[in-house]
């Protein structure tokens, strides 16, 4: 059985992160399943803002895998949204705005402020997965 632990400890660590990524948004949809509907809006923040963290935290891993990739500078400790933003800029313009309303709609709004509009947190949901279908070219070559 130490075996087996063994073996899923070290496959975790070189989990691929373009599918570790696109857990974490499948993750992410099936909490907001459980925010209910009602119009416009979800019905619970709760579930909202444990969603829209779920799906933060993917587009941090998948950014993680990316920089991974293009061999930039890691920074020890817990990393924040400069950290992301300054590397992103080096990398594709267009990511980093998908990456900026990201965090203000997931992060600030969904996350910290509970925002329930339907609209607005799909859009950072779009964000999220765009920025993780980034890593997907990588997905089968230099990320196994």
């Amino acid at each position: 059985m130490w075996f087996f632990a063994i073996f899923v400890e070290i496959n975790m660590k070189h989990e691929n992160p373009y599918l570790k990524a696109m857990r974490y948004i499948e993750n992410a949809e099936d909490i907001l399943k459980s925010a209910g509907k009602d119009g416009k809006y979800y019905v619970d923040d709760k579930y909202v803002k444990i969603a829209c963290g779920t799906a933060y935290s993917g587009i941090l891993v998948a950014l993680d895998g990316l920089f991974d990739l293009k061999n930039l500078p890691k920074r020890r400790g817990r990393k924040s949204i400069d950290y992301y933003q300054s590397n992103l800029a080096k990398l594709d313009k267009k990511l980093l705005k998908e990456l900026n309303n990201a965090y203000a709609v997931l992060h600030l709004d969904g996350y910290y402020g509970g925002i329930t509009y339907i609209k607005t947190v799909e859009s950072g949901f779009e964000n999220a997965i765009s920025i993780i279908e980034a890593l997907k070219p990588y997905s089968k070559t230099e990320l196994n």
